[in-house]
């Protein structure tokens, strides 16, 4: 499993903000901190109602009083996230304390409906002029408290919102009925309209309550991870403070306790399995459905959970610098972002409010030009005001960002910021590093060409002893494939084993003297190959990398070939299918590598990949890639560059998009997930494609909701305009798109990586 590099700097400030309910809200908040001193970066979110601030220099201790005092100071609620949380999941007498407005809204405004609907079946359920007043007045000025002040403080800055709209409007249709109820005649029937602002105001707190409710679900991937750290750890004996096993909180944990996971019980910190071999399932970490099995010596991550073994535990990191710790900052920074599309959502909010607010006034005025009265002048100007709300422009990106970035997290792609996500889906050209992207990163034994009359399976036997304690790559082929073999590998059998720098090993192995090396060394020693020469360059032309094992006699100075060993990497088991797969979807593809032209064109032969159409890039030296990269995007193409190391950081931060790619033995590279847009937590090279599918489908969600957020207020104002939306009716479509609109985002959490 991975450590990755949190992004996480000591200059960020995030907290909570209540009070928000429209793009121009954020509007006004985000301007309201740029202006503060030492902030150099605020990016606000409707959807979860957060703002993060960047400070130039660090952050000083008056910096977060500051910020909460600014945004207080424009009109809202400075809270920390934790505060929001509990707020939310508050309830009084079994009903939520949110709910709570809503609950008082219905209970006043239905008696003021009644009569609507018993004129659908002929009845006259009037009710009085004062006590419509009665039950109106406290809907208008206590439930509808919030939207004046809100109002007044965007007055104050010389903005608009939502909340100004609906105060307006509410307020116009409240006095209208107030003024023709004042002066009317003792017994006259009167047409009234305390409906329509009571209605209108509970429409809009059952809307904001609903439009919670689906957001907090967007949010359900970072909670779902934070929920996987267990709370209390099996401490063990360390046979000086303690001297039996203690039960202690997470949080007292210390890098290089030993603790004891009992099967079914979560892992309390990254850590290596000391004692003990189980099954670990970390797809809530990785998406890997299959349990990984954990022997002693593998590393273990917290929050994956035990299988049916207990093992015995050391701790590795703890807190910030745990796996899942920064994985949770990976996708809170991803939904804490602000896509590039979001800048002409911000463009429109800047002066939506105001040209409604002119097209109320024309309303208004045109309906009197046409000799109207008044009161009906007013109701469809108020209708007006109240359709216009920009709720659903202002959670339309933010909404399908959280949820796109949080469905992708549960099944292991991470997605650094919106703006990689964003540009994910334009890729029209996939570029991957060779070794450990789609390749398995080790060399393995391929094949022994043994000499005339040497047994196959007694060379690798000698072999695997001169090998057995060099922690080379070949060597660790060598041993691993004599014990794929069912051979016993015998270290004590070879003595006097030195290793010959950039050359091989020699040392004596049951009396014989043995040297394995490369063929360069063979020909120093030197070492006659006769018939294998030409098997060797045959093999080193197919992409292998050749070692030969040679004898000496007893008291003699001649070496004699036993036999050769041929060695190469192997493609991971998906990587042909990820390949074929981008292919048919139209991408441009290729491998660059830093091997021969042979072995490269021999593993490209594997893949599918074709080198006489150039999809080949060899014997690149590790500096050059960020070149190769360079060159790949002229002509406007759009490049994904896939690699797991060091080497290839430059690279992937030269492409338009970076994937790092995680593989099996030890993870990605820190600085190569640092440099990415995007981290895959498997080194399936078919997540790939996986990241690229939720990248469309996540910029569809956008697209879809900013478009139904523009169509219906170009539809419904004039429509409102013109007479055909009462009030009431423009009310309940209001609350309706903003539903709509983080429910259509709530779909991407049904995607899966597409099924083969």
């Amino acid at each position: 499993m991975n450590t990755i590099t949190p992004p996480v700097s000591p200059a960020q400030i995030d907290l909570g903000i209540g009070g928000m309910t429209c793009a121009s809200c954020v509007l006004r908040v985000e301007k309201a901190l740029k202006k503060q001193p030492g902030v150099s970066e605020a990016t606000v979110n409707l959807a979860t109602e957060s703002a993060r601030v960047l400070m130039v220099d660090g952050e000083a201790p008056e910096s977060l009083a500051r910020i909460k005092r600014a945004v207080r100071d424009a009109g809202y609620e400075p809270r920390s996230m934790e505060a929001m949380d509990a707020a939310a999941d508050a309830r009084w007498m079994g009903v939520s304390v949110d709910f709570l407005p809503v609950l008082i809204g219905i209970v006043l405004s239905a008696p003021l409906v009644l009569p609507m609907v018993g004129d659908l079946i002929g009845k006259h359920w009037m009710l009085s002029a004062w006590m419509q007043f009665v039950l109106a007045t406290p809907v208008q000025f206590v439930l509808g408290a919030r939207f004046y002040r809100a109002g007044w403080h965007a007055l104050k800055a010389r903005t608009g919102n939502m909340e100004l709209l609906v105060s307006i409007g509410t307020s116009a249709a409240w006095a209208l009925s107030t003024w023709l109820w004042w002066r009317s005649e003792p017994g006259e029937m009167l047409h009234l309209y305390f409906e329509a602002s009571a209605v209108v105001i509970t429409l809009v707190l059952l809307g904001k309550w609903l439009e919670a409710r689906a957001k907090r679900q967007t949010t359900s991937a970072i909670r779902a991870l934070q929920s996987l750290r267990p709370e209390r750890a099996h401490l063990l004996p360390d046979g000086v403070r303690r001297t039996e096993i203690t039960d202690v909180a997470v949080d007292e944990l210390l890098p290089g306790d030993v603790v004891r996971v009992l099967p079914g019980e979560r892992f309390a910190a990254d850590g290596t399995v000391v004692q003990g071999s189980t099954q670990a399932d970390e797809s809530m970490l990785t998406g890997e459905a299959m349990p990984v099995p954990k022997e002693v010596g593998d590393g273990v991550t917290g929050g994956s959970l035990n299988g049916e073994g207990a093992v015995e535990v050391k701790v590795r990191a703890i807190g910030a610098q745990s796996v899942l710790a920064q994985i949770i900052a990976l996708v809170q920074d991803a939904q804490a972002g602000k896509a590039p599309v979001q800048r002409l959502v911000d463009q429109v909010a800047a002066v939506f409010v105001p040209v409604v607010l002119v097209i109320a006034l024309a309303t208004m005025l045109g309906w009197l030009w046409t000799g109207a009265p008044m009161e009906e002048a007013l109701i469809h100007a108020v209708a007006v005001l109240v359709i216009a709300c920009p709720c659903a422009l202002g959670l339309a990106t933010p909404a399908a960002i959280m949820a796109g970035t949080g469905v992708a997290a549960k099944h292991g792609i991470l997605i650094k910021d919106a703006q990689a996500l964003e540009i994910a889906h334009k890729v029209d050209t996939v570029a991957f590093d060779k070794t450990g992207t789609l390749t398995e990163g080790h060399p393995r034994l391929l094949l022994i060409e043994a000499a005339a009359g040497v047994d196959e399976l007694s060379v690798l036997q000698a072999a695997s002893a001169l090998q057995a304690q060099s922690a080379h790559p070949l060597a660790r082929a060598v041993v691993e494939a004599a014990k794929s073999r069912s051979l016993v590998v015998l270290p004590d059998a070879a003595t006097d084993v030195q290793a010959v720098s950039g050359r091989g090993s020699q040392g004596t192995v049951q009396g014989s003297r043995l040297a394995l090396g490369s063929l360069r060394w063979m020909d120093e020693l030197p070492v006659a190959l006769g018939p294998l020469a030409a098997r060797a360059q045959a093999l080193q032309q197919q992409g292998s990398t050749v070692s030969v094992l040679a004898s000496q006699a007893a008291g003699s100075t001649q070496w004699s070939p036993l036999a050769l060993m041929a060695f190469g990497d192997e493609p991971k088991a998906g990587a042909a299918a990820a390949i074929a797969e981008l292919r048919a979807a139209g991408m441009r593809l290729f491998m660059v590598s830093g091997d021969n032209q042979g072995a490269a064109m021999a593993m490209a032969a594997r893949l599918g990949l074709r080198a006489d159409a150039g999809e080949v890039i060899a014997e690149v030296l590790p500096g050059d890639k960020a070149a190769v990269v360079r060159r790949l995007k002229e002509g406007g193409h759009v490049v994904a560059m896939v690699g797991d190391g060091v080497n290839d950081a430059p690279a992937l931060a030269s492409a338009d998009v970076g994937m790092a790619m995680s593989h099996s033995q030890g993870g990605s590279s820190d600085v190569a997930m640092h440099a990415a847009g995007i981290t895959l937590m498997r080194g399936d090279p078919l997540m790939v494609a996986a990241a690229l599918d939720i990248s469309r489908r996540t910029v569809s969600k956008i697209r879809q909701n900013l478009f139904w957020a523009f169509a219906y207020n170009v539809a419904g104002i004039p429509l409102a305009a013109l007479g055909f939306l009462s009030p009431v009716v423009a009310g309940a479509a209001m609350a309706l798109s903003s539903v709509s609109v983080v429910s259509n985002a709530l779909l991407l959490k049904r995607w899966k990586p597409p099924q083969r």
